[in-house]
This record gives C-alpha cells, structure tokens and sequence, in this order.
C-alpha cells in the first residue's frame, strides 16, 4: 500500500523554457491545422506576440522535469503496475514560445478502492510564468494495480 503521509507532500520544482520547435512538432503530432501554432507571422496575423502553446502541451512540459519519474520512485511504484487515470486542465492566460514556465506539484491525495486491488494518487501542478503569473493548473491521477 503507498504510504498516506505523502499526502500533501510537495514535490521538487523546476523551470522549462517553451521552443517554438517543440511547440510545432507537438502541433504536427496531435494534427493541429491551425498555423498559430506553427508559424510565427500566423500567429502574429492572429495577434499573439509569439506562437501560442497548444492546451495540452503543458502536460509535455511537464515531462520535462529534471526527474519525470520522481513521485513514482518517491512513492515506491512499480511502472508495470501504473495506468495513467485521469487528467484535467484550468486555464488562467495564454503562454508562448520563449516563455519559460515553473511548475510546483503536490501530492493532493492518496486512496484505494476495491479493498486495495486499486490504488490512486492525485497530483496537483501549478505553473507561472517568468512573470510570476498564474498559466494553468494540472491535475492527474495515477492508478496503481495491486495484485
């Protein structure tokens, strides 16, 4: 069973700078058609100062932490056992190519079902930019088969 006094528990920050080749790829890999996402004059026709990030990429920024894996090792999880659960998005403003991001993540909860066949842990992110300014919250839920 994962240890429930993680609960709460803050997990280390890191900084990621948005790229426009990122931001493009990702736009190409999911079969973004609008050019904003692509191409800097497109997004400055649409009036964005540099090229949007698509809504979900915060998700891939976040994989660009120094240790991805870090609240599966803290935890004790086997990867063979994870199942990704869940995943939701809050938006509070746009972000861009040549911003760069914090992100801070915090274990929200930890819970079972099934007599603990199943096990569940909520993680909540928080991003600002270099500003200082609120972006976007993350929140997602692993899942743990037991058994």
């Amino acid at each position: 069973m994962i240890d429930h006094r993680f609960i709460g528990h803050e997990l280390p920050r890191f900084a990621v700078d948005v790229e426009a080749g990122r931001l493009s790829f990702f736009a190409k890999a999911t079969g973004q058609t609008d050019p904003v996402y692509r191409d800097l004059e497109a997004a400055w026709q649409a009036g964005y100062p540099a090229i949007p990030v698509p809504p979900t990429f915060f998700f891939c920024l976040e994989m660009g932490s120094p240790n991805p894996n870090v609240m599966r090792e803290l935890l004790s999880i086997d990867i063979g056992r994870v199942l990704h659960g869940e995943q939701q998005f809050v938006y509070h403003r746009m972000a861009y190519a040549g911003d760069r991001l914090s992100f801070a993540a915090r274990i929200e909860d930890i819970y079972d079902k099934k007599n603990g066949a199943l096990e569940f842990v909520v993680k909540a992110v928080h991003i600002t930019n270099q500003r200082g300014e609120p972006v976007a919250e993350l929140r997602n839920t692993t899942v743990v088969r037991n058994g």
